[in-house]
C-alpha cells in the first residue's frame, strides 16, 4: 500500500515539472499566429491597389470645383487646354467661356409661392410710395411716420392727430387720412395688425378706463372700427391689441419721449396666405 503512494506521488510531481511546457508552447504558437498576421497584413496587393487608386482618380477628375470653377479638384489649376496656368503676375488669366450653365437656376419656373411673394412685395412697395407722398402732399410729416420693417410696411399715428388726450374717439381731421389708408388696403392681400401704445403715465380719474392697458385697446379698435363699419374692410385680414406702455419706442423719463410713446402703429404684415 505504501508502495503504491509512492508511486502515485512521483507520477504527480513528473506531471507538475513538466506544465510549464503547455504554457511554453501556448505561447510560441500565439507568437507563430501573430507574426503570420503581420506578414499578411504588411503584404500589398498590386492589383487591388491600381483599381481603388484608379477609382479614387477618375472621381476626383469628374467632380465639380466650386472655388475654381474647373472639371474637377485634379484639373482645377489648368486651362481649357489641359496646360498647368501660367504663375507668372505679368500673364494674362485666360477667362472660362460662359456655357450658359450659371443662367440654369434664374430659367427656372418660380413656384407659386414665390411668385405670390413678388407679387405681394410690389404691392407693399408701390403702398408705401403711395402713403410717403400723401404725408409729404398734406404737411403731415409730424403726425404720420412710414417704415420699411422686417415685419412689413410700419405706419405710426401720433396720438394728437386721432385723438384727444385720454380719450380713444378718433377726431374728424384724423378721418381723411384713415380713408387714404383704407383704399390701399382693399387688395393688399396681407394681414393688418393695428396696435394701440401709451406712455407711462396713469390715466386720470376722471378717465372712462381703468388703466393704460385699456385705453391703448380702445384706440386701436376705434381704428379698427373705422376700417370695417366705415370702410367696409373685409374683417378677416385684420387683428388689433392694445399693449400700454410695455413697447415704448422713445424716453419715457422726457415730454418728447412720452409724446413719441403715445400712438397707434397700422403694420401691412409680410405674411402670405395659403397658395392653392
Amino acid at each position: 500500500m505504501r508502495q503504491r503512494d509512492r508511486r502515485k506521488r512521483r507520477v504527480e510531481n513528473r506531471e507538475s515539472r513538466d506544465r510549464w511546457m503547455i504554457t511554453y508552447a501556448d505561447l510560441i504558437t500565439l507568437l507563430l499566429i501573430f507574426f503570420v498576421i503581420l506578414y499578411a497584413m504588411s503584404s500589398l496587393d498590386t492589383d487591388k491597389y491600381n483599381i481603388v487608386t484608379g477609382s479614387l482618380s477618375q472621381t476626383f477628375k469628374s467632380s465639380s470645383t466650386v472655388l475654381e470653377g474647373g472639371d474637377g479638384i485634379l484639373d482645377a489649376g489648368k486651362t481649357p487646354d489641359n496646360k498647368p496656368e501660367s504663375t507668372d503676375g505679368n500673364a494674362n488669366a485666360t477667362a472660362k467661356p460662359n456655357d450658359g450653365s450659371d443662367k440654369q437656376t434664374e430659367n427656372e419656373t418660380p413656384s407659386a409661392r414665390e411668385l405670390a411673394f413678388r407679387e405681394q412685395e410690389a404691392k407693399l412697395a408701390e403702398l408705401m410710395g403711395v402713403i410717403t407722398h400723401y404725408v409729404e402732399e398734406n404737411n403731415l410729416g409730424e403726425q404720420i411716420f412710414v417704415a420699411d420693417k422686417p415685419q412689413g410696411i410700419e405706419i405710426t399715428l401720433s396720438d394728437r392727430f386721432l385723438f384727444d388726450v385720454g380719450k380713444a374717439d378718433v377726431k374728424s381731421p384724423a378721418l381723411p387720412a384713415l380713408q387714404q389708408l383704407s383704399g390701399l388696403f382693399k387688395d393688399i392681400g396681407a394681414t393688418i395688425s393695428i396696435e394701440g401704445h401709451t406712455d407711462n403715465t396713469p390715466v386720470s380719474s376722471a378717465s372712462r378706463y381703468n388703466d393704460n392697458w385699456e385705453l391703448s385697446g380702445a384706440r386701436a379698435l376705434s381704428v379698427l372700427r373705422f376700417f370695417l363699419d366705415n370702410e367696409g374692410l373685409n374683417p378677416d385680414t385684420f387683428q388689433y391689441a392694445g399693449y400700454a406702455d410695455t413697447r415704448p419706442t422713445a424716453d419715457n423719463n422726457t415730454l418728447a419721449g412720452k409724446q413719441k410713446n403715445r400712438r397707434v402703429e397700422i403694420i401691412v404684415l409680410r405674411q402670405l396666405q395659403e397658395v392653392e
